[in-house]
């Protein structure tokens, strides 16, 4: 039945990968079923027959589809099914799009769709990258044009080792996440995070994961010369060369004038006639060919851009290769926000606004991954005013998800723990303008607003981006590239990180690799700029986390219970617990291993509800004072309660300084008073003394001499101490 199955085996890092083609998914255009130690991803390609009419583009969708069962889990929505894909099931496909899509061809316009099913996880074996490997063997067994294979691996660096594909336990103990996918010859793509790790490091890694990749294309390349297909044509959608030049040499000077400036707007608007003209004069040459017409005044514009960088040294906004656009910082602009941070680097501005919350606010996680909560959440928008444009705003769209995803990993490292302060951490970058390097504003905007909210961030953290041109054997490096830049040229290098080391990279390309020598001077070149940018204008903007929060903000207090006593805190129902939320107007988070956190606008509310809560938990001893609330009154004493569910008796000859006839002389039900624990009975019953509470405490003087205490019999307490007849007074 299955005459065409096939199964290819080897072994990546020091675990079995299986290869299983000719049996799923066998009316896709290429398919294999891939077995990483028990981890199954399923990878299915398929395009379309005829091109899409009416686009400029290639259009290629990668989704990265997470399957619950995969470990087990029933989903927790309403539907019990999934749902839209979860942030890191977009970050993935991101991370596998990036080092496929340069290798396609640039003129085809046939829709490419790559489904990555995960099927089944193992922990120490990532879906992730058993995914990527499986897009690279169904792409390249095939018939659709691909100029692969690629290899992708993860590189952790664990006691100062580097390991390839790193398990469970050394992904938690790694000081760096590094991705790197590579071709035969050149790095495709890096995504790392890490823990302020040196530059010097971090280029090891990365071509420790370069050589890594060697043995796996060399795998796929096998496969792929047993079962791979010949690949399909295609129409190309490329404008022939006399049109191009036709049209490039009558627009040429123009465009030349148009694009000689700093200003997005303005080259924008010089444009404009440009293309009116060159569709006036060619409309009718070229007759319905609009689109080939455009497409060649969008490579006149790549033509001069990449002329003037290569044979020039020139910069559209007249900078040098390696200087920073004009930058500005400013803190403090939403006076209700928690924290607010500005950073303009040239026409793009960023405004990111920090929100504290209880630990309680931090965001469940409903995925593949053991994470199951995230404490520090980082948003990132694009609304269309920021690049002069007027469209609906439709939610974050996957690359607003990349970019908040970037910005998060940067800071992560310099995030406190929960132990050293106790919230919830929300950022929102708002882009206000877009002329290129958002997602690096939006880190530098970040730790202005981190510190503005009094965060105290182990060490600021900026972020800059390193631009490529390449033309055979020629290079070129720019530091602080922008739009324009990004646009036509071959390379978007990200890096961000603090003074010590890198927190976070991510490399965009438009061609098929980087050799060593690239990366090594794009880290150079991004290393002294990022410096420059804390050291010149950031931390000249806020030296330092301010030492307290916004009034806005609130106050967080922590303790630790025993596990045992979280039901008493708690309460039937949660009724102790909500008693004291209403009396103290606070929010309280118990966690499983004892740990509760108290927030509230008012810090000494929260330290009221602190009290009660220890007092709950731990059992008094002879000698404390508490203050606690009147809750009945005998002919004999009054009951106090110190604590929800925790009540004690002080005795009418201790509710004094002096000799006291009747209980209502001295309290009433409701007051709240300062107690003294005198003794704890054998049953657990406290005795308490508000006399010795107010000498001790107040410093009042005894007017007259306590009567010696007797033990508590229940037999006094029933006639009370002048034979009083009062049944209802049990104590609890």
């Amino acid at each position: 039945m299955f005459e065409n199955y096939k199964v290819f085996e080897t072994d990546f890092a020091g675990r079995p990968l299986v290869v299983e083609t000719g049996k799923i998914a066998q009316l896709a255009n290429g398919s294999c079923f891939v077995r990483y130690g028990d981890t199954v991803v399923n990878v299915a390609v398929t395009a379309s027959a005829k091109p899409r009419e009416g686009i400029d583009f290639f259009p290629l969708s990668v989704d990265f589809e997470e399957k619950l069962y995969a470990v087990g889990k029933i989903p927790g929505s309403f539907l019990k099914r999934e749902g839209r894909p979860s942030e890191k099931a977009i970050l993935v496909s991101r991370v596998i799009d990036r080092p496929i899509r340069p290798l396609f061809p640039k003129d085809m316009r046939n829709d490419v769709s790559v489904v990555c099913t995960v099927m089944s996880v193992d922990g120490d074996c990532s879906p992730e990258i058993a995914a990527m490997v499986g897009t690279s063997i169904a792409l390249s067994i095939s018939d659709i044009p691909w100029n692969g294979p690629i290899s992708g691996v993860s590189v952790g660096y664990v006691d100062g080792e580097f390991v390839i594909n790193p398990t469970q336990e050394q992904r938690e103990r790694s000081q760096m996440a590094v991705t790197v996918a590579s071709t035969d010859s050149r790095i495709a793509m890096i995504e790392a995070g890490a823990e302020m790790v040196s530059d010097e490091v971090m280029f090891n890694g990365i071509i420790a994961g370069h050589e890594a990749n060697q043995k796996i294309i060399a795998f796929i390349k096998e496969i792929q010369a047993q079962i791979g297909k010949q690949k399909f044509s295609y129409p190309s959608n490329e404008p022939d060369e006399e049109m191009f030049h036709t049209i490039r040499d009558f627009a040429l000077e123009d465009i030349k004038l148009a694009l000689d400036t700093d200003d997005k707007t303005v080259r924008d608007e010089r444009l404009q006639p440009v293309y009116e003209a060159v569709h006036e004069k060619f409309d009718a040459i070229y007759p319905e060919q609009e689109a080939k017409i455009d497409e060649c005044l969008y490579k006149t514009q790549k033509y001069v851009v990449r002329r003037w960088l290569l044979d020039e040294q020139k910069r559209v906004d007249g900078r040098g290769m390696n200087e920073i656009r004009p930058l500005a910082a400013e803190t403090g602009l939403l006076p209700r926000a928690h924290g607010s941070g500005l950073f303009t680097r040239g026409q793009t501005q960023v405004l990111t606004a920090a929100t504290l919350g209880p630990v309680s606010d931090q965001q469940l996680l409903d995925g593949i991954d053991d994470e199951e909560y995230k404490r520090y959440m980082h948003h990132y928008n694009f609304p269309s005013y920021s690049v002069g444009e007027t469209r609906p705003s439709r939610g974050p769209g996957r690359r607003e998800i990349g970019h908040g995803a970037l910005a998060e990993r940067a800071l992560v490292p310099v995030i406190p723990s929960v132990e050293e302060f106790p919230y919830a951490i929300r950022l929102v970058s708002e882009v206000v303008s877009s002329n290129g390097s958002t997602s690096q504003g939006s880190i530098c905007g970040s730790t202005l607003a981190l510190m503005d909210a009094g965060v105290p961030i182990k060490a600021p953290v900026a972020g800059i981006s390193c631009g490529l041109i390449t033309e055979g054997e020629r290079w070129m490096t720019m530091v602080d590239i922008q739009g324009l830049e990004d646009f036509f040229g071959d390379m978007d290098f990200k890096v961000a990180g603090t003074h010590e080391g890198i927190t976070a990279i991510q490399m965009d390309l438009k061609i098929d690799g980087l050799t060593p020598e690239m990366v090594k001077e794009a880290l150079e070149k991004t290393h002294k700029a990022r410096v420059y940018i804390l050291d010149e204008i950031m931390l000249k903007a806020i030296a330092q986390p301010r030492p307290e929060l916004s009034p806005y903000a609130p106050k967080m207090l922590t303790t630790t219970i025993p596990v045992d006593k979280i039901s008493e805190v708690i309460g039937k129902s949660g009724k102790v617990i909500k008693e004291i939320q209403a009396q103290c107007e606070v929010k309280i988070d118990i966690e499983e291993d004892g740990h509760v956190f108290i927030s509230g606008l008012d810090v000494e509310n929260c330290k009221r509800a602190l009290s009660i809560v220890d007092t709950i938990a731990k059992d008094p001893q002879p000698g404390e004072i508490f203050k606690g609330k009147v809750t009945r009154i005998m002919d004999f004493g009054a009951f106090v309660e110190i604590a929800p569910g925790k009540e004690g008796l002080c005795h009418i000859s201790q509710l004094d300084v002096k000799r006291t006839e009747k209980v209502t002389d001295a309290v009433n039900v409701d007051d709240i008073v300062l107690v003294k624990v005198l003794e704890i009975d054998d049953k657990g019953r406290l005795n308490l003394s508000r006399r010795e509470a107010l000498i001790e405490v107040e410093g009042l003087q005894p007017e007259n001499e306590a009567p010696p205490r007797r033990p508590y019999t229940g037999e006094r307490d029933r006639r009370g101490p002048r034979g009083g007849r009062n049944n209802n007074h049990n104590r609890s």
